[in-house]
């Protein structure tokens, strides 16, 4: 699973991304698609329901108090890089707001979102899953 972005690259001839420049509202694009992702395939894999039941149970883990709820429960366990690349996430100027959420919670799933999106490019999935399994037992979601 960890070459996975490797493959993707090789396959795809992407040349290497400077994370360091990439624009944290851009790993966050990435990370809302990959963190949704893996939450769909917790839910698929653990028995089969309708798509739209499936998209209703996936819709309360990826929305924005979810996430926002997840990153604080996660702070004390991220290293000084993630909590960086949090927090520079939190702190991105951002053009809208779900419509559904307060300004705080935005600002903090973004953050959450750029770092699940950090992770996946710099080939940590094995962490982001396991930061992921952590939050959900933290705040008591269990998809």
């Amino acid at each position: 699973m960890e070459e996975s972005i490797k493959y993707l690259k090789e396959q795809f001839e992407l040349g290497e991304l400077d994370i360091r420049t990439c624009s944290p509202v851009v790993l966050a694009y990435i990370g809302d698609a990959v963190y949704e992702l893996v939450i769909r395939t917790v839910l698929v894999c653990r028995g089969g329901r309708q798509a739209n039941t499936l998209h209703k149970r996936a819709s309360s883990y990826v929305k924005a108090s979810a996430q926002a709820a997840m990153i604080e429960a996660l702070q004390e366990d991220l290293t000084e890089d993630e909590m960086q690349v949090y927090k520079r996430g939190r702190n991105a100027k951002t053009v809208s707001m779900a419509k559904h959420a307060t300004m705080h919670d935005y600002r903090h799933a973004t953050g959450f979102e750029a770092l699940m999106g950090y992770l996946y490019l710099t080939d940590q999935m094995k962490r982001m899953i396991d930061l992921v399994k952590l939050g959900l037992e933290k705040t008591g979601g269990t998809p």
